[in-house]
C-alpha cells in the first residue's frame, strides 16, 4: 500500500501501520511536532492566537435554524429538515468548514445578531432564514 511504501514499513513488520482485521488500518507510530518558526511565522501565529480571531483560514459557515413562518407548530420539522439538508450538503464540500447542527441549533427560537453568532461560532458566514 502507498502509505506503507512512503513510510518504509512492510506489511509483515507493521511497525508504523497496523492492519485491523475487517476494519482497515491504524497508524501506530510515534508522532512528534517539530517547530521551526521564522520571525514572520511567529508574528502570524501570535495574530491568530488573539481573542476574536478564531475564524479558520478556509471559508466557514454556520446554518442557523429557519423560522417556521406558517404559524403551524407541526411544520417545525419541515424547517428543521431543510436546515439539516443544507448542512449535510454543504459539509460534502471539502474546502468548506461547516458548523455542526448541534452547535447551530442552540440558537433556535432566539433573536440573534448574525455578526455575534459568527464570532461565537468562529465562522465567516452565517445563513439564516
Amino acid at each position: 500500500n502507498a502509505a506503507r511504501n512512503a513510510l518504509g514499513d512492510s506489511g509483515d513488520e507493521q511497525r508504523l501501520i497496523r492492519t485491523i482485521l475487517r476494519r482497515g488500518f491504524r497508524f501506530v507510530g510515534t508522532v512528534r511536532e517539530e517547530v521551526q518558526i521564522s520571525e514572520a511565522g511567529a508574528i502570524a501565529a501570535m495574530e491568530q492566537s488573539k481573542p476574536g480571531s478564531r475564524i479558520p483560514a478556509r471559508p466557514s459557515i454556520a446554518v442557523l435554524p429557519f423560522v417556521n413562518l406558517s404559524g403551524d407548530p407541526d411544520q417545525d420539522y419541515f424547517a428543521d429538515g431543510m436546515v439539516e439538508d443544507i448542512i449535510t450538503g454543504l459539509s460534502r464540500i471539502r474546502w468548506l468548514f461547516v458548523i455542526a447542527r448541534n452547535s447551530s441549533f442552540t440558537y433556535k427560537g432566539r433573536a440573534v445578531d448574525v455578526k455575534q453568532v459568527g464570532r461565537e461560532l468562529g465562522v465567516r458566514y452565517v445563513l439564516e432564514g
